[in-house]
């Protein structure tokens, strides 16, 4: 489960938390970590082992959380981007429009598609789109998941590009020998097929999922249906000190988009669909093929490399509102690229330990992007006809250094380059990428863990913002090379389990950006504008209670804020105001109770408060929602369990809003809802 906590806003807080910790004795020490782990999991390290590989995640990063196999199994989700209505801090954009139905995103970063901060990886494969955003999590089903981790923060070296506010990587079951299958059925008729098989023997491993699902929706005008498969071939000799793999992924997906309603339509009728998008749908086509290589070198020494191919394949027919025509939205891209990172690990005698660890890596992008005014589907007019190389190399260093076993102190230090080109067919015209240069970001953070019930951790860290689409190129009337948006944040916080029923964190974080620009995501040509030197800074708490053996309950407060410090000079009004669709407080709830040893009861509860819809801020706030959802679980033999979820069991209403410059538009969430599983395992 999780671990919550609340504070209000107090710059003094992390020297106060600092000075405490230097009257506990040091005597009484403990290995540093601050990682909080959210459910149970059975993910597979790499082949080197947990003291020989490569560095863990939670055992050298500051604010990360890890979610488990058995928090995501059951979940009654549509996409999987729902999945983490369970992390703390982590906020969601629900836009309920087919192919294109929603994101995560945290730290006052909106999920509006303009400025897309969250780096996705899956099994460690990146998998962003060009823009940033994150259709490739369409592929995963929960069963087919081990676990999850959300890394937040600016202090991350592995990653660079996307990687602003932090990065998620979605790991999937590798090895085991297991069968399951599951089956479920629910409202608007919702029926779904997940099996997933391991076959493990002594050097083999093999594991095989296939998840089908298909959905008339909430809205008139909704209907989905959706296939994924994958298979995964690992080999491991009988010395265990390598770990080659092969995984590959299909996804197919087709949905219609009900559109966007006026205020009073959407809360007098929000299953109604929109008529200007009677004829709006979406296809989506997705492969994902990696090589995995996990080794030994030696005692001290240890190798990661991965290989990838991924493909995007996205069809979209789209009217927003009655002042723009429909549009067709096509893209092709094809990523493909490899990372390798060597961990050394010296034998020395004058530090408790210390871990050194170097990698490279390159992300490269073939691109194009079309679109359409349309009518009904039938094209009228070609308005983008787009070629573009995106490609990126970085290299990065981090040492873990442990003077004493209660203090590690990590230094990181990261570079980038970027390079492509760019070709507008409809013009003939070609043009070069902007020269950022190398873009170098210099990371550090220390846990410090005076008892094993206590931790405290800082961190400072650099990540940097570039164009995506036509805004990385020097299109005119740009002739001048620009520089990337920097961003600069720090964080501190403390990590508790003064008990064994009791445990969670607290963090006070901020992060400043330079000169943040955002994509213009009406615009033909795919240009951004100048958002300005922006700020944003918040509160993380997270709590955990175990009551009683059979009781769990958690609790999660976030608060957010944002502010756009120095603006765009063509729009002075904005200086002062809030980002767009920032909520200022997220918050979570849930308890999870074993009423005997066959059936399981569990209740949570998500939130959030309003937020404005424009710079500006002068229109309104929309979006805040508290939602409160019902789950059970009976086993009805060893094999076989019967769960129902009862989402939105108040039948509250909310919705998505946003602004086109003339009136808000809705997207009504979901209602009442009620879904049936039947897991077999076998």
């Amino acid at each position: 489960m999780s671990r919550y906590f609340t504070q209000p806003r107090l710059r003094l807080v992390p020297p106060c938390l600092l000075g405490a910790a230097l009257f506990v004795p040091a005597a009484l020490a403990a290995t540093a970590d601050s990682a909080l782990s959210l459910g149970a999991s059975t993910i597979t390290g790499t082949a080197a082992g947990a003291s020989g590989g490569t560095l863990a995640t939670g055992s050298v990063l500051s604010s990360v959380d890890l979610l488990g196999a058995e928090l995501l199994e059951q979940q009654p989700v549509l996409y999987s981007w729902e999945l983490f209505r369970r992390a703390p801090g982590v906020m969601l954009t629900e836009f309920g429009q087919g192919t294109t139905s929603g994101k995560l995103s945290f730290r006052a970063f909106n999920g509006e598609g303009e400025v897309n901060a969250v780096k996705l990886l899956i099994d460690g494969i990146p998998s962003n789109s060009n823009d940033g955003n994150m259709p490739y999590l369409d592929m995963l089903f929960p069963l087919e998941l081990d676990g999850v981790e959300v890394v937040r923060g600016t202090n991350d070296p592995r990653y660079g590009l996307y990687n602003i506010a932090g990065n998620v990587n979605l790991q999937s079951r590798i090895g085991g020998d297991y069968g399951r299958l599951r089956l479920r059925y629910g409202s608007h008729d919702t029926q779904e097929l997940q099996l997933a098989k391991g076959i493990q023997g002594s050097q083999w491993s093999q594991n095989y999922f296939i998840g089908q699902q298909k959905s008339d929706g909430y809205r008139d005008h909704a209907g989905s249906q959706r296939t994924s498969l994958s298979g995964k071939w690992f080999f491991t000799p009988d010395d265990g000190d390598w770990r080659l793999g092969l995984i590959a992924r299909h996804y197919q997906g087709e949905a219609d988009e009900p559109g966007y309603l006026s205020r009073e339509a959407a809360r007098h009728s929000p299953t109604r669909a929109s008529p200007l998008s009677a004829t709006d749908t979406g296809e989506r086509r997705m492969n994902q093929l990696s090589l995995h290589l996990d080794s030994r070198l030696s005692e001290t020494l240890a190798w990661s490399s991965k290989a990838w191919l991924n493909t995007l394949d996205d069809d979209r027919w789209v009217r927003f509102s009655a002042a723009t025509p429909q549009q067709r939205r096509t893209a092709e891209e094809r990523h493909y690229g490899a990372r390798t990172a060597l961990t050394y690990r010296p034998a020395q005698r004058w530090l408790y330990d210390l871990a050194l660890e170097g990698g490279l890596d390159t992300e490269q992008q073939r691109n194009r992007s079309e679109r359409y005014t349309t009518e009904a589907r039938q094209p009228i007019a070609r308005t983008r006809d787009q070629r573009f190389d995106y490609d990126s190399y970085g290299a990065y260093l981090q040492a873990v250094i442990q003077p004493v076993e209660s203090l590690k102190v990590i230094p990181a230090y990261r570079v980038d380059r970027i390079d492509g080109d760019f070709s507008d067919r409809l013009i003939g015209e070609d043009y070069a990428i902007n020269d950022y240069g190398t873009i170098e970001q210099p990371k550090i953070g220390l846990v410090y863990t005076p008892v094993s019930q206590l931790s405290l951790y800082g961190n400072w860290g650099r990540a940097f913002q570039i164009g995506t689409g036509a805004a990385a190129y020097k299109v005119p009337p740009r002739s001048a090379d620009l520089s990337p948006s920097i961003n600069d944040g720090w964080e501190v916080g403390l990590k508790f389990a003064p008990a064994h029923w009791l445990d969670g964190r607290v963090a006070y974080w901020e992060q400043e950006a330079s000169d943040e620009v955002r994509r213009r995501l009406n615009d033909p040509s795919g240009e951004s504008e100048n958002l300005g030197r922006t700020r944003r800074w918040g509160y993380d708490a997270q709590l955990n209670l175990y009551p009683r053996d059979r009781l769990a309950l958690w609790l999660a407060h976030s608060w957010q804020f944002s502010e756009i410090e120095e603006p765009d000079p063509s729009l002075p009004a904005s200086r002062g105001k809030e980002i767009d669709h920032v909520p200022q407080r997220l918050y979570s709830a849930g308890m999870r109770y074993e009423a005997s040893a066959d059936l399981e009861l569990s209740a949570w509860l998500n939130g959030q408060t309003d937020y404005h819809l424009e710079r500006e801020n002068r229109v309104g706030r929309y979006g805040g929602y508290v939602l409160l959802n019902l789950g059970a679980n009976y086993r009805i033999t060893p094999q076989l369990a019967l769960d129902l979820q009862l989402k939105n069991l108040a039948d509250r209403y909310y919705e998505y809003v946003w602004y086109d410059g003339v009136e808000t538009l809705h997207a009504p969430g979901e209602g009442r809802a009620l879904y049936a599983g039947l897991t077999l395992d076998f």
